[in-house]
């Protein structure tokens, strides 16, 4: 059968898409974009920021909705139907870690906001991202690229049709040193093996994947030492902190479509290893050695996700429900040590925890007519926690379960245009250790447990709008609650459960082709996020995200130059509860100049902050005590980012 290549911008979502504020990015959007690492592929979902306060192997910090989602929670993100946000993590709970993203894969990123979709469960409250990998590729593809601050990385990834099948391989080195006084030396090999045989809606997939790091970190640094002299913005204050980590995965997707029903189902298996040497308070609590502390986890994920639609057409319009089922188990082996230079010092804490859940869900997509749809839904959620921990008293079993109904309503009369209005919840859950724990590891003082599932509220109105040819507008508005916040907590390097919340907030995204060979972005978004109830020190919620903004303007008309620019705000921050410190916002401007040389064979520049901004990539407030002082200080810690730096890349199609 002869192949067709259909070439796409940012897919059309009247009709398609629930909420205003969900969509899809297709490949062709996804390779335009200047991403300094993969994790900023995410950023192509409307007001998402991407960020890092630490070595590049580390897991990103994440922004969305008013939240600082920390590595993870509250996102949901998935690559090629795994989840990525690990549970009970010893760093942070939802810990999402996508170096082992390979960009040249990705076909398409589905995202949505908000709970409204009765598919997604665990840390989907804020938004949920899926990145979805190609099962055959149209021509294969080798890249080699250098920069500054040490930076290299090589690149093949082709497919081999077989008889029946085909056969997708990738593989990828890289190497990074940074800006950073003390190089990052960030070392990644990462592969990607497929065989697939039918198409996407019929046929299945088998994917062996491979990742493995090793890097130093330049954790943020107190202000005061950067303004006395003391610190350079690059130095760190202790040269050993860093990392490595490797993931292992085994994954099987299944797809069958009948013209009256639809059937999906994928299986996996991930083996994940970190090893984290962080120190944020540097000689606050062991003036002898520091404050060094390591953070291992080891786990083994295993799930299942299967779900069957029905069909049925009616006079006036048709009707889709799907029933499905979601299985997780995690095997866990964590802790928490007092170390220097990497070596232990002490054991704080160190656990085994299995923590398994099950789902089922209802949906309803049902037109009623060629104006109105809705789609109504409902998920149960069960988990049980099992912590064997070093500390006997913080040892036990805990259970939990929630049920999560959404609602949403369509309305399109228009050929052009569509309004909508969303309600749901959802949850996250906590950390499997919080929710038996009864004496603080650190302390000795008692504890107060937290409640396993959380539930959050939310409700949006939107609408969405294609009325001037090439140009695609939505505006959101929504309302998210949450029983109970997770913050921060700068000296352990991981969270804790706070207040209940609520965050209002308008979204305004646009993209717009007046041309064939020209393309512009304009995403724009606001949100406001308070504690609920009285609380004495403020009703601010320490870095939660207020104000960002992007503009991106892509050209590319077919001939041998093609170009994109991107500019990225990002907004103040409240740093205390009552607002008295407050983040200094951050600018970024992005670039890309391609040059076709010849059929196949294409030259890439890419430029990272252009104007070499001064600005922070990410914000702290709380107590530390450098080599010296007398007693703690408060002040702002801050990473960073990163100066301007280029790229070459040669690219070579076969």
């Amino acid at each position: 059968m002869q192949r067709i290549l259909v070439d796409g911008s940012r897919t059309n979502q009247l009709g398609v898409a629930d909420a205003a504020s969900a969509g899809t990015v297709t490949q062709e959007e996804l390779a335009a974009r200047t991403v300094y690492r993969p994790g900023e592929i995410l950023e192509a979902a409307p007001g998402l920021i991407v960020s890092q306060h630490s070595g590049e192997g580390k897991a990103n910090q994440f922004y969305l909705r008013g939240f600082n989602l920390d590595h993870g929670t509250d996102l949901r993100t998935s690559v090629d139907g795994m989840p990525v946000n690990q549970r009970s993590h010893a760093h942070g709970q939802g810990w999402t870690d996508l170096n082992f993203l390979i960009p040249e894969l990705a076909v398409r990123l589905d995202y949505k906001k908000g709970p409204y979709s009765a598919e997604e469960g665990d840390f989907a409250s804020a938004g949920a991202a899926s990145v979805v990998y190609a099962n055959r590729l149209l021509q294969g593809v080798a890249s080699v690229s250098g920069g500054q601050n040490g930076y290299g990385r090589a690149m093949v990834a082709n497919s081999l049709e077989t008889q029946r099948g085909s056969l997708l391989y990738a593989i990828e080195a890289l190497h990074n040193d940074g800006p950073f006084t003390r190089p990052d030396d960030y070392q990644k090999l990462n592969a990607v093996l497929r065989y697939s045989e039918g198409y996407a809606n019929n046929g299945f997939n088998l994917s062996l994947m491979a990742y493995k790091a090793d890097w130093n970190a330049t954790d943020q640094i107190p202000l005061r030492a950067v303004q006395e002299g003391q610190l350079g913005r690059n130095d760190a204050i202790d040269n050993t902190d860093g990392g490595k980590a490797h993931r292992y995965s085994l994954s099987g997707a299944w797809r069958r479509t009948a013209e009256d029903s639809a059937s999906r189902v994928n299986a996996y298996i991930i083996a994940n290893q970190l090893d984290l040497w962080s120190d944020f308070t540097y000689f606050m609590e062991d003036p002898v050695h520091g404050d060094q502390f390591a953070q291992p986890d080891k786990r083994v994920t295993s799930g299942l996700n299967a779900s069957h639609s029905w069909h049925q057409h009616t006079d006036t319009g048709n009707s889709e429900t799907t029933v499905g089922v979601q299985l997780q188990n995690d095997n866990i082996f964590n802790g928490l040590y007092s170390t220097q230079a990497r070596r232990p010092l002490s054991t704080t804490r160190q656990d085994h925890i299995v923590e398994s859940s099950a789902a089922v869900y209802l949906e309803n997509n049902t037109r009623w007519n060629t104006a109105f749809r809705t789609v109504a839904g409902v998920r149960l959620d069960s988990y049980r926690f099992d912590v064997q921990s070093s500390i006997a008293a913080n040892s036990g079993k805990s259970s939990d379960h929630l049920a999560s109904p959404s609602l949403s309503l369509i309305y399109g009369p228009w050929q052009s245009a569509e309004v909508y209005a969303n309600v749901g919840s959802g949850f996250h859950s906590n950390d499997a250790r919080g929710t038996v724990i009864t004496i603080d590891p650190k302390t000795g003082l008692a504890a107060d447990k937290v409640q396993p599932l959380v539930r959050s509220r939310g409700m949006e109105l939107g609408a969405r709008t294609a009325w001037l040819p090439g140009l695609q507008t939505s505006l959101s508005l929504y309302r998210l609650d949450f029983d109970s916040e997770l913050t921060y907590v700068g000296d352990a390097g991981g969270t804790e459960a706070g207040p209940p919340s609520r965050r209002y907030g308008v979204e305004f995204s646009n993209y717009y082709k007046p041309l064939k060979w020209l393309s512009v972005d304009l995403d724009l978004a606001y949100a406001r996020a308070r504690s609920r109830g009285q609380q004495d020190e403020g009703s601010y919620i320490p870095g939660a995200i207020e104000g960002t903004g992007q503009l991106a303007v892509t050209v590319d008309d077919g001939g041998p130059w093609s170009g994109s620019l991107k500019l990225r705000y990002f907004g103040p921050r409240p740093l205390l509860e009552d607002n008295s410190v407050r983040s200094q916002a951050s600018m970024t401007l992005n670039g890309r100049i391609g040059w076709k040389i010849r059929k196949g064979l294409t030259l890439e520049l890419e430029a990272f902050n252009i104007t070499n901004r001064r600005d922070s990539a990410i914000d702290y407030y709380y107590e530390s005590q450098l080599k010296g002082e007398a007693a703690p200080v408060a002040d702002i810690h801050f990473h960073p980012i990163e100066s301007r730096s280029l790229r070459a890349t040669l690219i070579k199609n076969f």
